[in-house]
């Protein structure tokens, strides 16, 4: 809609930038001069300590030194409210005093009847609140009270009970409102065949259901009679509600969301009630059915990633396959999805109660990137042993991303499956005596390529041709592990001290991981890290698909993580000791004789030889002959004894 002009003159006018960010923020008084309307206070945007956030209200303009942030009174409302442009205007307005300027009488008149729809709603919600603390919501009281629910909870949730019968539409019928206005807010049904309207919710407990900008829309009822058709009962469609466009609890989430939480979606009521009380109040719910694009953009408008917590067993994934093929043409730039999953048996409530937020925050660092889901839903339990079926695959992968019409991000996701499919399908291993670490914390035997992608295949690293990234995924395997299984560090801190990282990111987090090695708490660690490295690195580090699917990062187990460890830093530190030789040699080239260079090319041959055969594992020893082979010590020295039986002469 369109405003006259001058009307955000007069409302920028009427206001006081002050006034509008000091609901946000406290004043540092040492640095603020009221009178002058010069204001300073920490920021609200990027939650430091220091007053870097500078407030003008000569000029009605904010400016951040320390984020950079920027803009007026209706920049700053819709960024610290997550609302779009209109609706600031409509919070700005209201809080001035001032009228926003009627659209056409057609639109005018159907806001009028939402607005007078809500408020029958409103009505319909005191009512049910009422009936709860009364005789008849006593079940309703102790089923609550079996889930754990505090009365203050119910509460702040407005939570209500449907009593049987009509109760709700006589109720009504004594505060003016007809029966036709029950029936057009959704309170109530009017049957087919021409009797009369009936109450809609009977016998069930009642949700109110808000829309972002916290208009009573609908209720959400749970049954109390176990054999019930729905145990779960949403309001009808009608003018005001349309369920595939609104979220449980989206008005509190997009305001947590302001603060810079993380938006989480769960599965239903119960769960975000449970999560919110937990400390997760940015979490809303799809209103009972499959979640649908307009609500993936209402969520977009909230979080540019949000987090989709499902149950962890074969219908929570389902869910999560669905979300991926509705979201795969929706993506953009800077807009994606992360999917947690929960210990298979639990949802978030349960989980909660059983091992406290703590359990509940792991689950969500811990989320998977949207391109590691899709991986394990076309790979996990398949077997790939012939070029047909992995042409099979090539072709759902490329099927599967076909929908994505951002060029720039289909292009990212094919590579990194490109690179998930190589290593796959990486060329036939030689048979060794070697141990590997397992997902498990099994050692089992490397032999020809497994025909199954079992979790250790595909958690081990992307091999390429370019060996100083295939460095780079060593160590960010070897912090990611450190950093999901705490006190490690101690074990290899002599290693560790003498790695020299390639990124300064994995310098940073290798820094912050030593100074706090002796750390035994996974979450403190992990906010020690992000605190001393930054959040940004942590993040980059953990969001890497070969990092979050290596076992002892996705299951963190103490024996697992040690052989991981010895494996990977043996590697690294063979793998460098080859190169330090390589270009030592070159550089003694043009300057050695013949027999000097021989030996520093021999050398660095010998150091080859042990960053590929993995020395952390293979404890056999060897010599290297005169003509360069190699030869194990133990077998040589068994062939000189016998010889030496043979003929002594020969054996010397």
């Amino acid at each position: 809609m369109s405003l006259p002009p001058g009307f955000l003159d007069e409302l920028r006018n009427r206001l006081s930038l002050t006034d509008v960010v000091g609901r946000k923020v406290m004043w540092d008084t040492r640095k603020s001069n009221p009178g002058k309307g010069d204001m300073w206070a920490p920021c609200p945007f990027h939650h430091e300590k220091s007053a870097s956030f500078h407030v003008n209200d000569k000029d009605g303009y904010y400016y951040c030194f320390g984020c950079h942030a920027k803009g007026d009174a209706i920049t700053f409302v819709r960024e610290t409210e997550n609302v779009g442009f209109m609706e600031a205007i409509e919070i700005l307005a209201q809080e001035a005093g001032m009228p926003v300027p009627k659209s056409d009488p057609k639109a005018q008149e159907k806001s009028d009847k939402r607005a007078e729809l809500a408020n029958v709603n409103e009505a319909a919600n005191r009512f049910f609140r009422l009936c709860l603390q009364q005789q008849g919501g006593t079940a309703a009281r102790a089923y609550l009270d079996k889930r754990g629910m505090k009365p203050e909870t119910r509460e702040r949730f407005e939570i209500g009970f449907a009593p049987s019968g009509n109760a709700l539409l006589r109720a009504l019928k004594d505060q003016g409102i007809s029966a036709e206005m029950a029936v057009e807010a959704g309170v109530a049904a009017k049957p087919d065949d021409g009797r009369e309207p009936y109450d809609f919710f009977r016998d069930r407990i009642v949700f109110p259901i808000r829309d972002a900008r916290g208009r009573l829309i609908s209720f959400g009822g749970r049954s109390m009679d176990p054999n019930a058709r729905a145990k779960y009962l949403n309001g009808p469609e009608r003018l005001l509600f349309d369920k595939g466009n609104a979220l449980y609890n989206h008005q509190e989430a997009r305001v947590a969301c302001g603060r810079g939480q993380t938006l989480v979606v769960a599965e239903g009521y119960m769960d975000v009630i449970a999560l919110a009380e937990a400390g997760f109040e940015a979490t809303v719910a799809p209103l009972g059915t499959a979640i649908t694009d307009r609500q993936l953009q209402l969520m977009w408008r909230m979080s540019s990633e949000p987090v989709i917590a499902l149950d962890g067993d074969k219908a929570g994934l389902r869910a999560a396959y669905r979300v991926i093929d509705l979201a795969m043409p929706l993506l953009e730039a800077g807009k994606g999805l992360r999917f947690a999953i929960l210990p298979e048996g639990q949802d978030p409530d349960e989980l909660i109660k059983a091992k406290g937020p703590e359990a509940m925050q792991e689950v969500l660092d811990g989320a998977l990137p949207m391109v590691a889901l899709l991986w394990r839903r076309e790979t996990e339990g398949k077997v790939f042993d012939s070029p047909e079926r992995r042409a099979a695959l090539d072709k759902s992968l490329r099927e599967t991303i076909r929908p994505i019409t951002d060029a720039s991000i289909k292009r990212h996701y094919g590579e990194i499956l490109n690179d998930m499919r190589r290593e796959l399908f990486r060329g036939k291993r030689e048979e060794s005596p070697r141990k590997a670490w397992t997902p498990g914390g099994g050692r089992g035997r490397f032999g020809k390529q497994a025909a199954v992608p079992t979790e250790g295949l595909k958690a081990s690293l992307i091999v390429s041709g370019d060996e100083a990234q295939a460095d780079l995924m060593r160590e960010a395997v070897v912090l990611a592990v450190l950093i999901a299984n705490p006190g490690m560090a101690m074990e290899f801190l002599s290693q560790l001290e003498a790695l020299t990282p390639r990124s300064e990111d994995h310098a940073a987090l290798l820094h912050a991981v030593l100074t706090h090695a002796e750390e035994e708490d996974a979450g403190v660690l992990r906010d020690n890290v992000s605190a001393m490295a930054g959040r940004g690195a942590l993040d980059r580090l953990m969001s890497h698909p070969h990092v979050q699917i290596a076992p002892p990062v996705r299951r963190p187990d103490r024996e697992v993580a040690q052989m991981c460890l010895t494996e990977e830093l043996a590697k690294l530190k063979a793998r460098r000791g080859y190169q330090a030789e390589l270009a030592e040699g070159l550089e003694d080239m043009l300057a050695a004789d013949d027999e000097k260079l021989t030996w520093r090319l021999r050398q660095a041959a010998e150091a080859r030889n042990r960053a590929t055969k993995a020395e952390a594992e293979d404890r056999t020893e060897f010599d290297i002959a005169e003509n360069g082979l190699e030869l194990s010590r133990d077998e040589r020295n068994a062939f000189r004894a016998l010889l030496s039986r043979i003929a002594p002469e020969r054996g010397k």
